[in-house]
């Protein structure tokens, strides 16, 4: 570190200035997040701490200084949550005051200004508000479009790491001894449910979790923003679906049945123990087995979620949702999941939240607070009131799965697609086939715990670490032959599906059950030249999937050295980090190769184009460009709707599928 800090101390001439380099703002980031419980250690922005002046200029803020000001009031009048306290996102005023510094952080109009409010606020905001709006910020300004945002698994690593191995952390920091500490999945072996418990507790799915709740949230208020987020509701359904297709994927890889959708008069019966804590307000909370739902003081009765609910399927029943004004609004068509979507979130876009409430937000803290329902023991919120912590909990994927047959609900209400809205005249795709194996093996994967843990400048550090066990697949490519009988060259998009061909009890999925269980693989544009056409596509080139983020220190020792340098830094290939890991394509399989269903289809790709001259990139950017999602098409086309007469999709000549099996030679992850 000492190292590190001498080229901060040669590197930072430049902080003050309102034009910076895409290296100064990394660097500047880097240091807004490193050692976030602990002192300041870049010494230019620890003396804006102290000599900043937030309101000293409205002109600095392209809101004329209100959000600061707002800010700045809320502080002086010691409203603010304490430092080394637990932030919750669905704490109603923890999450107004995380915005409030979003806001200031969002509407400073230079990077000296954004600088110096974000050195000036990490002293005097609590940690975990300060650590999102950074986040928040980072994502959404327009002054940070290049920075990388460091792994959150080595900014917070409570929120991703088993207590027992934080304490080993503590123990080796106090002795002053270097360790590489084993990490363990919760729960025992003795507990079904552990055997998937690398796929909630995979930390790289944890995190694209929590990225795209930041990228997408549901508090996002287009009257103080730049844009629109398009197709938002849309979006929050398909991720989750995704999510929960991808979890009985697994179950069924570990030969275990498909989860059950959770229900509010329904008990609870799976109990879980966390084994994590904060690093400031003590362990989260236990759920026993088989616990009744009930009402949680000042949350919500469960008799409200059963109205809420109902409210939502009387609504698809009757093919339309009623505004604040009392118009009604058509969702039987292609857009009607969308508005769907912003209901049951429900986010700043619901067309009418009073009536609809807020299904998905409610029931993450209502099954949060189960262990402590009227807060007799005034315990802190459970995993489930975190995007971070969510998933470890196996209820996560039943309450999503309860979401997610809503959903469906609606899906089938839509008329099936006809011949025509299917179809890409001229273009067949005559075979998909798979070239190399499909493996899937666990890997050790090892991350930092540094900022785990308490901390002082005149001690040097001394290499904390963990390794966790986490699911990769070995390299594989995917093929595909298309013609093209059109004469001229066509855009075509490529959608690429894969669905489990038996349940867990090897019956054979029909296709209507297979489609909605379809896990979404790639997506992509394709210039067809006329005739034969051979497309060859690698997992890594999905456009669903992100590289691994360097690890924080990496990002410190890059951005240093190109600052030193005066050279530019390179960081484009992490700039988002909203999909799913890239080695966390392929489900788990067995080691009898689990058979699934691998289906190609190729629409018409100038029809499918929501952007114009869209194919002179044929990268296909999956969370959208320049606000606008670029297809056209449903999420799941052409999957996401029943079909009546399968004869239809046989007969179509732009889709071919074939059956492929995944193994795992390795499947059991034995424990010490």
């Amino acid at each position: 570190m000492k190292a590190i800090a001498l080229l901060c101390l040669l590197s930072l001439g430049s902080i003050g200035s309102v034009f910076a380099s895409d290296a100064q703002k990394q660097h500047d980031v880097n240091y807004m997040l490193w050692k976030v419980n602990e002192e300041m250690r870049d010494p230019t922005m620890k003396g804006l701490e102290e000599t900043f002046e937030p309101e000293g200029a409205s002109a600095h803020y392209d809101d004329g200084g209100a959000s600061i000001h707002k800010l700045m009031q809320e502080l002086e009048q010691h409203r603010l949550l304490e430092q080394k306290h637990w932030f919750s996102l669905f704490n109603t005023r923890q999450r107004h005051e995380a915005l409030m510094l979003y806001d200031v952080l969002e509407h400073s109009s230079d990077w000296a200004t954004f600088v110096g409010n974000a050195a000036y606020f990490r002293k005097r905001m609590n940690e975990g508000e300060f650590v999102y709006a950074v986040y928040a910020a980072v994502l959404h300004s327009s002054l940070t479009r290049h920075v990388v945002l460091p792994p959150l698994y080595e900014v917070t690593p409570h929120m991703f790491t088993n207590s027992e191995v934080i304490t080993e952390a503590y123990r080796a920091k106090m002795t002053q001894t270097p360790a590489k500490i084993k990490s363990s999945f919760t729960g025992s072996q003795s507990n079904p449910e552990q055997r998937v418990a690398y796929f909630g507790e995979d930390i790289g799915m944890n995190t694209h979790h929590v990225m795209w709740h930041l990228e997408f949230p549901f508090w996002w208020d287009d009257s103080h923003e730049s844009h629109h987020l398009d197709r938002k509701g849309e979006n929050f359904f398909w991720v989750h679906h995704q999510l929960t297709v991808r979890f009985d994927a697994e179950r069924l890889s570990n030969y275990l049945a498909p989860v059950e959708e959770l229900h509010w008069e329904d008990p609870i019966h799976e109990g879980f123990a966390p084994h994590t804590m904060y690093k400031y307000g003590g362990h989260f909370p236990s759920r026993p087995d088989e616990i009744i739902f009930e009402d949680v003081d000042g949350v919500a009765r469960v008799r409200d979620m059963i109205i809420t609910e109902n409210r939502i399927r009387d609504a698809i029943a009757h093919g339309y949702v009623t505004a604040k004004d009392g118009s009604k609004i058509n969702i039987r068509d292609a857009h009607g999941i969308d508005v769907l979507g912003d209901i049951i979130e429900s986010s700043t876009y619901s067309p009418n939240a009073q009536y609809y409430g807020a299904l998905h937000n409610t029931a993450h803290v209502m099954l949060g607070r189960q262990g402590d329902p009227h807060g007799k023991y005034d315990l802190p919120p459970g995993v489930l009131e975190h995007f971070e912590t969510a998933t470890r909990d196996p209820a996560f994927f039943r309450l999503h799965k309860y979401m997610d047959n809503i959903f469906k609900e609606h899906k089938h209400s839509l008329p099936a697609y006809t011949k025509e809205e299917l179809e890409f005249t001229g273009v067949a795709v005559d075979s998909i086939g798979v070239e190399g194996p499909l493996e899937t093996y666990f890997e050790d994967f090892e991350y930092s715990l540094l900022n785990a843990v308490d901390d002082t400048v005149e001690i040097d550090d001394v290499d904390i670490s963990t390794f966790v066990p986490r699911l990769n697949h070995k390299d594989f490519t995917v093929k595909i032959d298309v013609t093209n009988n059109n004469g001229e060259t066509v855009d075509g998009t490529v959608r690429i599906f894969a669905y489990p061909r038996f349940d867990n009890n090897h019956v054979k999925f029909t296709l209507n059950e297979g489609f909605w269980n379809a896990i979404e693989l790639d997506k992509f544009w394709v210039k067809l030249a006329p005739g034969a056409n051979h497309i060859v596509r690698k997992p890594s080139e999905s456009s669903l999937t992100v590289p691994d983020v360097p690890c924080f220190k990496s990002l410190i020792e890059q951005a240093d050295a190109a600052l030193a340098s005066g050279s530019e830094l390179h960081l484009e290939e992490f700039e988002s980090s909203l999909g799913l890991p890239n080695r966390f394509l392929v489900p788990k399989g067995n080691s009898n190769g689990m058979e699934f269903v691998l289906i190609a289809f190729v629409s018409d790709g100038k029809a499918d184009a929501a952007v114009e001259n869209l194919h002179t990139n044929t990268v296909f950017n999956h969370y959208g460009l320049e606000g606008k999602y670029p297809d056209n098409r449903p999420h799941g086309y052409p999957l996401d709707r029943h079909i009546d007469d399968e004869r239809l999709i046989n007969e179509l000549p732009n889709w071919s599928h074939s059956i492929v099996k995944v193994f795992n030679h390795g499947e059991h992850i034995h424990h010490n």
